[in-house]
């Protein structure tokens, strides 16, 4: 939480008290003044302090960023005049920047649970600066998948390989008869549509193994950011990701197709897509990644996307259940968004079988924001 402290103010007994943020601002007898909320006080004990009490030069960059940000929007040719002709804030807009003030300490608190949370060595950051959106509600944030009644996602390998090279040796790939996924870089080399089997708890190979790369998770920084176009949430690499690198798993809720169609037809009615069918050898099981779910819950969808999918399998051998891979498609510029096609299936064919688009899910058509060239106009 940004803070700051405040000094020689009488009502104080002249101590340092902590600022949690401004609320208003007016000019009294020719003073700059701001109504100031003090951290662990109530409201009712917000109180009026001359600018030169207040050493937060952080705060005080960010109500003006709020109020030029708000008056611009009612009056944007008046660049360059507002803090001269200000000589108290309308209740409209001093109701904004308090607004504003709270919900970067809720998002704050929110991307510290993210973070308390995740178990990849990747930092998550948390961003809006479109509107006054706070966390999602009835969200959970997990790393693997969440088994729901009836569904075992937690296969145990049999066995493993004997490798002390597992490029050179008869690796967990060759015994599944499949070819090896990547290269001495930990770069997927195989095309979309190939199974991945990484080494397992099994094998004789240590931790790094060339064939361990989706198990150690997300290694990038990612920004859960509010999007401007009307998309909600998305998300945004911090580094550059190289050409076929891992970048996340598709995590979630693991329930059976007929529980995905009953679910399906709520989410239509909410125009939303987190149903991801496994179907890389039967139709039995879907990823719902509604309310429970890592950062990939917050990637968007683009019909000219940068990442693509694959089948991974680890410990868990059953096909029924693969896990689901994110890999870069092509470089990846830091501060650049990132997104999957939504209609893209492990097998790397596009259908309507995949994300939330089985025949029983598909009965409100929901119209693409991509903004691709290639855009096809709808998601589904």
């Amino acid at each position: 939480m940004l803070t700051c402290t405040s000094i020689g103010i009488t009502k104080k007994n002249l101590n340092n008290y902590e600022v949690e943020y401004l609320c208003d601002y007016r000019i009294e007898k020719g003073v700059e003044k701001f109504l100031v909320k003090w951290k662990g006080w109530p409201e009712s004990s917000n109180s009026w302090e001359p600018t030169r009490n207040l050493k937060c030069p952080t705060l005080l960059k960010q109500f003006y960023s709020d109020l030029y940000k708000y008056f611009y929007a009612l009056k944007p040719n008046k660049k360059g005049v507002i803090k001269n002709n200000i000589k108290s804030l309308d209740p409209s807009l001093s109701d904004y920047i308090v607004k504003k003030a709270k919900q970067r300490i809720v998002l704050r608190r929110w991307e510290e649970e993210l973070n308390r949370k995740k178990s990849h060595s990747g930092m998550l950051f948390v961003e809006n600066v479109v509107d006054l959106e706070g966390p999602p509600i009835d969200f959970y944030y997990i790393n693997d998948y969440k088994a729901s009644p009836g569904v075992n996602t937690l296969g145990e390998a049999i066995v493993g390989c004997e490798c002390s090279d597992c490029f050179k040796g008869k690796c967990c790939p060759t015994e599944a008869g499949v070819l090896f996924a990547y290269n001495e870089h930990k770069q997927i080399k195989i095309p979309p549509g190939r199974p991945i089997y990484e080494c397992n708890s099994r094998c004789k190979c240590g931790p790094d193994c060339p064939n361990r790369v989706v198990q150690k998770g997300p290694p990038y920084s990612l920004c859960i950011f509010r999007t401007d176009n009307g998309r909600g949430w998305g998300v945004r690499t911090l580094q550059k990701i190289k050409k076929n690198s891992f970048v996340m798993e598709y995590v979630g809720e693991v329930i059976t197709s007929e529980e995905a169609e009953r679910r399906g037809q709520q989410y239509d009615s909410r125009g939303i897509t987190y149903l991801f069918d496994l179907d890389y050898e039967a139709d039995e099981f879907t990823v719902d990644a509604a309310r429970y779910g890592n950062v990939s819950h917050f990637v968007n969808h683009s019909c000219d996307p940068n990442l693509q999918v694959f089948n991974v399998f680890i410990d868990n051998l059953d096909v029924r259940l693969p896990r689901i891979a994110l890999f870069s498609t092509r470089s990846i510029k830091a501060g650049e968004e990132l997104t999957f096609d939504y209609q893209m299936k492990g097998s790397g064919d596009l259908s309507t079988d995949s994300i939330d688009m089985s025949p029983a899910k598909k009965r409100v058509r929901i119209a693409c924001r991509c903004g691709a060239a290639t855009c096809r106009g709808f998601l589904n």
